[in-house]
């Protein structure tokens, strides 16, 4: 079809996904077409409010035709009022020859900051490439006009992203200048860092590390003033030396060979919106939800010693796993030598940032420091076998473009995530195509589906996560046919520790309604914190102190309600007060909804309500304008922020179990998530033997027997929320609770275990490693054997693909 055609088709398109994913053909259209008409089309096409979609479509095809009006109509988009059009044609013109009349608005962008100014710091970067000198005495005019820190910061960055003299010059200065502001001066060290030396000495390393212990400086020996300047910085104190101490590692360190006593792979996989730490403290905090839980308890199951298998399976061992997240400099320092140990083992690695930590959707402008912080790890490590991405985030980004530069092999879990939330949004009138730009400017729709799509084409490997309809939901909403070669991807189910579920409910059992329990409860006549608080006489001999702590904790909280409440089970509900996670959705249904009010209580867990995010502040506005925050408690709302994940696990069997005097056994536990792609906190709850409610799409369905175990039901509508929590009570206070509660319980334990997760990406691991090393060796010797049934299509997937584990899903 011609450039007219196509936009018609566009603008017809049943769905505003459906025409996310057929832009390509726009672009091969307006390419084949060229000229003047095709220009003039895409130019309206691009302006029309009443499709933005297809606007956004329009301004990508632009980039392809390589005609002099189609730059000026990307110039004179770079300046328009509307802000997804402006990082639009930022982002349309990486994929174009420089333009010098476009550098001054570009770099106006990345003063402005946030995800447009990261588009357009890409798209400098890649110019650089060819013209480095024009670019960057662009940069260095710019900070002369700038004096606001965060700005000055973004321009220092992005100057430090070129090569030559010029950036040199100006990271030098900045770097020792006193006038500057700490973020500007950081900006230019850790730039320095990222530079390379051009004349160190050969003992630099050796220098290096005795310096960073006892005073950075003496003995490095190097002419290189980029080194003398870092290094003389690192020597004093502050986050400033901080900084530099890590520069001077980036600059001096080299990449190790894998030691010869090693075993097992090594993988390295990342969250980066979360404070990670192997005891889960600060989990439901911000961003951080189940993929933190998951990201620790999984690292461990792979490095148990649990994960073997004999070769002829395709199974390997893991022998080291790296978990990256986000923190400071000097955390950043002090995690390097457990990520550089040669020993098997779960480390924890820092990505650092300067200033608070930000959400998801604003991370978008730390992709160059992300990006440095990845590497650093990774080259920290040594020869890191795989790399496992899971969301279409950051860190994701950064994390792929590291991969590439290292040669590590990307396995990458394949979600339709923003795809569903596209959908969810469109179906229930939030989401227009008179609208879809706008909010593409905060959610950022269009670059995520771009980047889920390149990732799931690039990786090595692709894991999926079990749904009803895997084949047509990854086709229509994603756009791959997993058909096509069935060997590069695994269905592979999340799975959680039961151990720590089954302690949960011994804990439970023995602190309510044992002899000891008016001893328990005395302990606690005010509120506990601290688990050295709670004294060891007091804790029956069958509970720990950790539990008798977490269930005094939860029994303060059931105090404030008043007593006439007391009687009621508990309804709860475990997550990140985010708005895709639906909490001020159900508490707005319940409120709503008398017969539920009067049947069950409400606990919602999670957030930081102290010092709440945006996200979190408006999810709280919306709770408190539904039940006002005075009368929570008496109308039996409970908000109890985030809590520990073992907090959390020993609180879902009290749901279950009740607290004599303080809460109803019986209690359910409630997603009302607007998308939930597999469900770690479903499955806890279901392994404590609660009734669920959950989503009707995606993973939970796979899981949840209708009726039986929980109901799926359409989080969207409140109604329809209500009555499914109101089912839930009657069935788990019903005949055959018990029965049902047995029986999501062995369904846990039998199917999605995180041992059981870690066997099978053990195997993904071990045959990705093997494929890439076989793709390596051939490299050397021409590609001749690497298509011929011993590369990606081998024997090293056998048994691993769609075929084998596609009766995941049906149970």
């Amino acid at each position: 079809m011609g450039t007219q055609s196509t936009l018609d088709s566009l603008r017809a398109a049943d769905s505003i996904l459906a025409t996310i994913m057929a832009a390509d053909d726009l672009t091969v259209s307006a390419s084949r077409d060229g000229g003047s008409r095709a220009v003039r089309l895409l130019a309206e096409a691009a302006v029309d409010p009443a499709d933005q979609v297809t606007a956004i479509a329009a301004v990508h095809a632009l980039a392809q035709v390589f005609d002099e009006t189609a730059d000026e109509v990307l110039v004179s988009l770079l300046g328009h009022e509307q802000l997804f059009l402006r990082e639009h044609a930022a982002w349309a013109f990486g994929a174009r020859l420089p333009r010098f009349d476009a550098v001054a608005p570009l770099l106006g962008m990345v003063i402005d900051g946030g995800f447009a100014g990261m588009i357009a710091q890409r798209t400098l970067e890649q110019w650089s490439a060819a013209v480095a000198a024009p670019v960057a005495l662009a940069v260095e005019g710019a900070l002369l006009g700038v004096s606001e820190p965060g700005a000055r910061a973004r321009l220092v960055e992005t100057i430090g992203q070129i090569s030559g003299r010029i950036p040199e010059r100006t990271l030098f200065r900045v770097a020792v200048d006193p006038a500057e502001a700490t973020e500007v001066r950081a900006a230019a060290i850790a730039a320095i860092g990222d530079r390379g030396l051009a004349d160190a000495a050969p003992g630099s390393l050796s220098g290096a590390g005795a310096g960073i212990g006892t005073g950075i400086g003496s003995g490095l020996g190097s002419g290189d003033t980029g080194l003398r300047i870092v290094t003389g910085l690192a020597a004093g104190s502050g986050v400033l030396a901080e900084v530099a101490r890590l520069a001077v590692i980036d600059l001096t360190v080299p990449s190790y060979p894998r030691a010869p006593w090693s075993s097992g792979t090594t993988v390295a996989q990342l969250f980066l919106h979360a404070d990670i730490d192997g005891a889960l403290t600060r989990v439901g905090s911000g961003d951080n939800g189940g993929i933190a839980t998951l990201l620790v308890r999984l690292g461990d199951a792979l490095v148990a010693g649990q994960v073997t298998g004999d070769a002829g399976s395709g199974a390997g061992e893991v022998g080291r796993v790296l978990t990256l997240s986000r923190g400071g400099f000097a955390s950043a320092l002090d995690c390097l030598p457990e990520v550089s140990s040669t020993l098997s083992g779960h480390a924890f690695a820092t990505v650092p940032f300067l200033g608070e930590p930000v959400a998801s959707a604003d991370a978008w402008s730390r992709r160059i420091a992300t990006q440095r912080g990845i590497r650093r790890v990774l080259r920290a490590a040594g020869p890191v076998d795989a790399i496992h991405l899971r969301m279409a985030d950051v860190g994701t980004l950064a994390a792929s473009t590291v991969a590439r530069e290292l040669d590590i092999p990307v396995v990458f879990t394949v979600a339709p995530d923003p795809h569903s939330l596209i959908r969810s949004l469109e179906s229930a009138g939030a989401l227009t195509r008179a609208t879809f730009g706008t909010v593409d400017a905060t959610e950022h729709f269009w670059f995520r589906v771009r980047l889920v799509q390149r990732l799931a084409a690039d990786a090595a490997h692709t894991v999926l996560f079990p749904r009803p309809d895997l084949e047509r939901d990854l086709r229509e909403l994603v756009g791959i046919d997993v058909t096509q070669h069935p060997e590069r991807h695994s269905i592979v189910a999340e799975g959680i520790d039961i151990a720590v579920i089954e302690a949960s409910l011994v804990d439970a059992r023995a602190s309510d309604g044992t002899p000891e329990e008016a001893d328990v409860a005395a302990a606690y006549a005010e509120p506990v914190s601290d688990a050295a608080a709670a004294p060891a006489s007091t804790v029956p001999a069958q509970m720990s102190v950790e539990g008798a702590v977490a269930l005094g904790q939860l029994d303060d909280l059931l105090a404030t309600l008043p007593p006439e409440r007391r009687a009621l089970p508990l309804a709860i509900t475990v997550g990140r007060l985010h708005r895709v996670k639906g909490m001020a959705t159900l508490v707005e249904a319940w409120a709503a909804d008398p017969a539920l009010r009067a049947a069950c209580n409400l606990l919602i867990v999670g957030g930081d309500l102290a010092n709440p995010t945006p996200d979190e502040a408006g999810q709280l506005d919306r709770i408190h304008a539904a039940v006002p925050r005075g009368d929570a408690a008496s109308a039996g709302l409970l908000l109890a922020g985030h809590r520990s994940n073992d907090t959390v696990a020993r609180w879902l069997a009290a749901t279950r179990l009740g607290r004599t005097g303080l809460a109803a056994a019986n209690g359910v536990y409630v997603c009302a998530s607007m998308k939930e792609e597999f469900g770690i906190a479903l499955l806890e709850a279901m392994a404590a033997g609660l009734t669920v409610v959950a989503p009707n799409g995606g993973g939970p369905a796979t899981y949840v027997e209708q009726g039986v175990t929980g109901f799926l039901v359409d989080t969207g509508n409140p109604a329809g929320l209500a009555g499914g929590v109101r089912e839930a009570l009657d069935l788990a206070a019903g005949p055959f609770g018990p029965e049902f509660a047995e029986r999501a319980m062995a369904m846990v334990s039998d199917s999605f275990t995180i041992q059981a997760m870690a066997t099978t990406l053990s195997g993904v691991y071990h045959d990705v490693a093997e494929a890439h090393e076989r793709l390596r060796a051939d490299a050397g010797t021409g590609f001749g054997q690497a298509f011929t049934g011993q590369g990606l299509s081998g024997q090293g997937f056998a048994g691993r693909g769609l075929a084998s584990t596609w009766t995941l899903s049906a149970s």
